[in-house]
């Protein structure tokens, strides 16, 4: 038939061709939907090519995004969310039977020490907040409060660790990679977790990137870190004098060699995952700059932030672009107030008030700001909001220059904002001092295990195997806390 003229005639080849076309076309567009697996993809088992396209929950889900909100360095649970009258009335007093070496600084206790700021209730829920936080002691009846969190350790990397990966040292998945891993991402053009640390010249938390890793976990999972200052990601922008259609040959013709000279089940894993990364880069170049750039907002939501503040405008923007990244889809955000070594972050073992005063300052009204703007934009009941540190601190007071509070691992306060958060209620409780879990404690097993169900997994199932052992975040413990599910 090809050897007939007439077959060949401009004519006939595009009413011939066209079926085929457009099948090509759309298997392109069944491929990138995760409709169409490839025969190679089925043999490496049945993964489709590109891993962070978005699965179903294993549950029904609460939630499809979740921002966590990260106080590092330890914020204080009695001088912030858990009011011990108690300590009032023994202020200044030897606690006795204390174990110096609970905090970090053996040789530096003091006696208990009363909490420096003023309480009030708020709310219908009559929540006790610290002036603290003035603007989120409005926003109380939005949260559900984990008043008994206990961790392993008393250090900083080691409890670091362990509250974002369930083990308190490197090297394995942290939460927000687990929940990729288990539910993708609903943006093809942007990363589908997001971290942002400190931009005030403060450094990066303890053991930097391992917090946010990937661990064993294909590195597709591990989440972007935006940088503080100048360009968030490194070649964002397309090299001048590159054309789209010039970048676009470059990536297929990478992407054929590297399929051509992969072994025969190099779909799964780092492969696919590094592929995928290619990809993700390119899409991002046209998505991520309208995603990242907060000027694009009115100035009523600036101000409810507090872009226009001086002393909060940094974290302001960085809430703001949380709020704008999970409304394009992406799945998890992690954003770090406070750096590396003490007075630089919520680690006040010296002066406590100047400390923990400054970081309040620097965040209550940005997160309040969060919180309503979510709110009013119908995200808040499928946003799950987490506020937190690695640990707590002691009720006793650090000698030594201005009194502050050495580092706690026995009691400190977590709170959960929508997602499916049951709101305004209260969780466990600490002894009268605040320097134990003493009623329903709450592990950090515990937590991980409650944020993966309101995510809509199931911390028992969502496991991977290395090493010849089925992995889950929860390791081989956790409960889900059902009391602050709505």
């Amino acid at each position: 038939m090809w050897n007939d003229p007439s077959a060949l005639s401009r004519r006939a080849w595009l009413r011939r061709a066209g079926a085929g076309a457009g099948v090509v076309g759309l298997a392109s567009l069944l491929r990138d939907t995760g409709a169409l697996i490839s025969s190679a993809c089925a043999e490496a088992g049945g993964h489709a090519p590109n891993p962070l396209l978005a699965r179903s929950a294993q549950a029904p889900a609460r939630a499809r995004a979740v921002i966590w909100l990260f106080m590092n360095g330890g914020p204080s649970q009695v001088d912030t969310w858990d009011y011990k009258p108690e300590l009032i009335r023994r202020h200044g007093t030897a606690l006795e039977g204390f174990d110096n070496k609970t905090g970090f600084f053996t040789d530096a206790v003091g006696p208990l020490m009363k909490s420096p700021f003023a309480w009030a209730q708020h709310g219908q829920s009559g929540t006790w907040v610290s002036d603290l936080f003035p603007h989120l002691a409005r926003q109380v009846d939005k949260m559900a409060f984990l008043h008994a969190c206990h961790t392993e350790s008393n250090n900083h990397s080691p409890a670091l660790f362990m509250i974002n990966t369930g083990f308190p040292r490197m090297g394995f998945p942290c939460v927000g990679s687990w929940v990729t891993y288990g539910l993708g991402s609903e943006s093809r053009d942007l990363p589908a977790f997001v971290v942002m640390s400190d931009p005030l010249d403060r450094g990066l938390p303890k053991g930097q990137a391992s917090n946010w890793g990937a661990g064993f976990l294909p590195s597709v999972y591990q989440g972007t870190w935006l940088r503080p200052k100048g360009e968030p990601i490194d070649n964002l922008r397309r090299p001048a004098g590159m054309a789209d259609r010039q970048q676009r040959a470059q990536l297929d013709l990478l992407a054929r060699l590297n399929r051509l000279h992969a072994a025969p089940d190099a779909l799964e894993a780092e492969f696919s995952a590094r592929i995928e990364s290619f990809e993700l880069a390119y899409r991002m170049q046209s998505a991520a700059p309208e995603a990242f750039d907060v000027e694009r907002e009115s100035a009523e939501v600036k101000r409810l932030y507090g872009l226009d503040r001086p002393h909060c405008a940094h974290f302001a923007a960085q809430c703001l672009m949380a709020r704008r990244l999970v409304e394009r889809g992406v799945r998890c955000v992690q954003i770090y107030s406070g750096g590396m070594e003490n007075q630089r972050s919520w680690d006040g073992h010296e002066d406590i008030i100047g400390n923990h005063r400054g970081f309040a300052q620097e965040t209550d009204q940005p997160v309040a700001g969060l919180l309503a703007d979510l709110e009013q934009r119908g995200l808040l009941e499928s946003t799950l909001v987490v506020w937190g540190g690695e640990f707590g601190r002691l009720p006793v007071a650090q000698k030594g220059g201005k009194p502050g509070r050495d580092h706690n691992p026995h009691a400190f306060t977590y709170w959960l904002a929508g997602g499916g958060v049951r709101a305004g209620v209260h969780h466990g409780e600490t002894d009268e001092i605040g320097h134990k879990a003493a009623v329903n404690k709450v592990s950090v097993n515990d937590l991980h295990a409650t944020l993966l169900h309101l995510m809509g997994l199931d911390h028992e199932r969502l496991t991977f195997r290395h090493n010849g052992r089925d992995f889950r975040l929860t390791d081989v413990a956790g409960d889900v806390v059902r009391s602050v599910i709505g």
